[in-house]
């Protein structure tokens, strides 16, 4: 159900995080969020970051939204990202550092490189009883942020595959198992969050283009059963809010884990069958060399390019992001597209402002093609002369 897209030529957003303010010192860990939101300096701190995260998107002038992925850590290369749903789900418990024998979501690399740290510092619980909602608080995370603005606030969380990979299992001992029992738990959690009103949810990171890539296919790991794991996770939600998915080629530390940027075409026919309204795409690290192919099999969907790239702190100037939307509307039409960064923009990555100036020319980018087209330009105050400090002699 096309709700926050509907009725937008387009569109503009980013994927989800961004970098923390300096000042935003307090970590969630294990705590139940509710619990933590008594803390007078927790609930303090964690309220006058999504002002600030809310607030930069909207003097940008993005149309969308996000929190900011303001609930997780401050911690090595975005860790929380893996960590916040087992840590908060009911089933698992613990604390175990990660080990190369069994870590099917990690990529071992040896000492000296920085995504070693990554995995130096990767500790997740252990499943050791049925999965269940636990404490997720999707609920009350999103309204913390959706009631500090007009705009609406896409709320996104990590698939179950994911999550399924990177922990130890000591009570289903089969993958295929644990999987669907985690979708059906988040499946539940988020029909709790769409009925609610949240307008847009997205889950991040599916692995099918992922294992594509990798050429990796074995009796649970394959398309298949990915697409069946997402159309379950997401199951009923389309009748009732707008479902994004979020695919891109990977993001700790800001990193790229291939040393080429992968192409999406052999995933394209089974991401073209997920339950979803927008499909996002990484499109800017490589130049779109993916969308002839994107709009010749995702037929369906709204499709969401990313126009700058978050891996580097270079700012992509407003023709830079022009070129790449002229280049998507070769293949894509205007009403089936949708504008947003690659990735986020928060995970150890870079500086608010560089995240900030991102923001701004994804809309200044689309002012461009919105002017050609014969379009409404959405307003972006940062951009406003009249509001300049410098003076003239």
């Amino acid at each position: 159900m096309y709700l926050a897209t509907a009725g937008l030529l387009l569109p503009t957003s980013i994927i989800g995080s961004l970098p923390r303010p300096g000042w935003y010192t307090q970590n969630l860990g294990a705590r139940d969020f509710r619990d933590a939101m008594v803390d007078r300096g927790y609930r303090e701190q964690y309220l006058d970051a999504l002002a600030v995260y809310l607030r930069d998107q909207e003097v940008a002038g993005l149309d969308i939204v996000t929190d900011g992925d303001c609930r997780f850590d401050a911690d090595v290369a975005g860790h929380n990202w893996f960590s916040y749903a087992p840590l908060h789900m009911a089933g698992f418990a613990g604390a175990r550092p990660y080990a190369v024998k069994g870590g099917l979501a990690g990529i071992p690399h040896k000492p000296g490189h920085i995504l070693h740290d990554v995995l130096e510092t990767r500790v997740m619980p252990d499943l050791i009883g049925p999965v269940g909602r636990g404490k997720l608080r999707y609920t009350a995370i999103w309204k913390a942020a959706q009631r500090q603005t007009m705009r609406p606030v896409k709320f996104g969380t990590i698939t179950p595959e994911l999550i399924a990979m990177s922990v130890r299992d000591s009570h289903y001992r089969d993958l295929r198992e644990r999987i669907l029992a985690i979708s059906d738990a988040l499946n539940e959690e988020l029909h709790e969050l769409a009925d609610a009103g949240c307008k847009v949810i997205q889950l991040e990171e599916p692995q099918i283009h992922l294992l594509a890539a990798k050429g990796l296919a074995d009796a649970v790991l394959n398309a298949k059963f990915m697409v069946e794991v997402f159309n379950n996770t997401v199951r009923g939600l389309r009748k009732k809010t707008e479902v994004w998915c979020h695919t891109c080629w990977g993001n700790p530390a800001a990193q790229r884990l291939f040393a080429k940027t992968p192409s999406y075409a052999p995933a394209l026919d089974a991401l073209s069958e997920l339950d979803a309204d927008v499909i996002t795409f990484e499109t800017c690290s490589s130049g779109g060399m993916d969308l002839e192919g994107i709009g010749k099999r995702i037929r369906e969907h709204k499709i969401c390019i990313g126009v700058v790239d978050h891996h580097t702190l270079q700012v992509e100037t407003p023709e830079q992001v022009a070129g790449l939307i002229r280049k998507a509307l070769e293949h894509v039409p205007a009403e089936r597209l949708v504008l947003a960064s690659d990735c986020g923009m928060g995970r150890e990555g870079m500086s608010r402002r560089h995240a900030f100036y991102k923001m701004v020319s994804i809309v200044l980018g689309g002012n461009l093609v919105r002017r050609e087209l014969g379009l409404p330009q959405a307003q972006c105050l940062a951009a406003e002369s009249r509001y300049s400090m410098i003076e003239g002699e």
